[in-house]
């Protein structure tokens, strides 16, 4: 039997008090045609929270670095943009995430009595449901109803808040969690911060696909320009593919670092439309999701939900722990 995915995470919860950070707002990044954020540093000053950064800390410490800038982003995101009279609440899959339901359940049954709780998957589900949480599922919501907010982590963040979303398998329900959401919230450490998608995420994009469909779909990502293309695994000691909550496998496609739109536009015409394995973000999502075969990609792209009123796939705002003890915030705002 093939082994079934289950996006990952830890499950303890504990709580603790922050203090109210201060806020600096630094100049947007570039110039005239560079990225469309605006940089927000919040730094907080609970010594519990700061962190100390180092090149050349032991990994144990590098690993408590990171999860101590995971919980530092997903307080602050959840400070931010969970308000009281907000109801239904979209939770996310990963490590980051973890985090997020912590702040959460840290706010107390008074504040979430009257929240539901919407999981992007089964690890998300255990999450909601140990913290005391009250649990819905998407396919509940009503169809002419939206979240108030999601929160979700990724794997890779753009400097236009593309994201590549799918290291953990549950790509497809994050992507319906996100898009029923008024405002879609991103939460990572430093480590997930890149000029542009394929940049420091080397495995590759998440395509959820039907596995009948899998060598045909591997055939057409090579030619694409997909750099070794390959079914992910199962688990350790286990034979076969993984298979995700709704059945299907997963491919994880590399690709050159994918361009932003202001790259096509200096690169001329053809810029970023394929040639040589070279893609603009949306012109390789919009390809992708097109082979047949292939149900829902990892590529979070085009609008956000203060451009649109519904079915944004991209964040208002991506809140990224950094290694300095300080939360990076980025928005969009309107092009220079």
């Amino acid at each position: 039997m093939l082994p079934a995915a289950r996006c990952t995470g830890a499950r303890q919860l504990s709580h603790f008090a922050t203090t109210s950070p201060r806020c600096h707002m630094i100049a947007a990044v570039g110039g005239p045609g560079a990225s469309a954020s605006l940089n927000k540093v919040v730094r907080g000053t609970h010594p519990a929270l700061l962190v100390t950064s180092s090149s050349a800390i032991p990994a144990e410490e590098q690993a408590k670095l990171v999860e101590t800038s995971k919980r530092l982003a997903a307080y602050q995101a959840v400070k931010d943009h969970l308000l009281s009279s907000y109801t239904r609440i979209g939770i996310g899959s990963g490590s980051t995430v973890v985090y997020v339901v912590e702040a959460i359940a840290a706010l107390g049954p008074a504040a979430t009595a009257d929240m539901i709780f919407y999981p992007t998957g089964a690890q998300s589900e255990d999450l909601i449901e140990a913290a005391g949480l009250r649990l819905q599922y998407i396919n509940k919501l009503p169809a002419a109803e939206q979240l108030d907010v999601a929160f979700d982590g990724a794997d890779e963040v753009d400097a236009d808040l593309n994201l590549i979303k799918g290291g953990g398998a549950c790509l497809w329900q994050e992507k319906l969690v996100a898009t029923a959401a008024k405002r879609f919230v991103c939460v990572a450490d430093f480590r997930k911060l890149s000029a542009r998608l394929g940049t420091s995420w080397k495995k590759g994009i998440p395509i959820e696909v039907l596995p009948m469909a899998a060598p045909r779909v591997l055939a057409e990502l090579k030619a694409m320009g997909s750099h070794n293309p390959r079914i992910r695994p199962g688990l350790p000691g286990k034979a076969g593919a993984i298979v995700t909550d709704n059945g299907m496998w997963i491919i994880d496609a590399p690709f050159t670092p994918l361009l932003l739109p202001r790259d096509a536009e200096e690169g001329g015409i053809k810029a970023g439309n394929g040639d040589n394995g070279v893609w603009q973000v949306d012109a390789l999502a919009d390809k992708l999701i097109k082979i047949p075969g292939v149900a829902e990609i990892g590529l979070f792209y085009g609008n956000n939900g203060l451009e649109i009123a519904s079915g944004a796939q991209k964040p208002v705002a991506a809140y990224f722990g950094m290694a300095d003890g300080s939360v990076e915030v980025k928005t969009p705002i309107a092009s220079a």
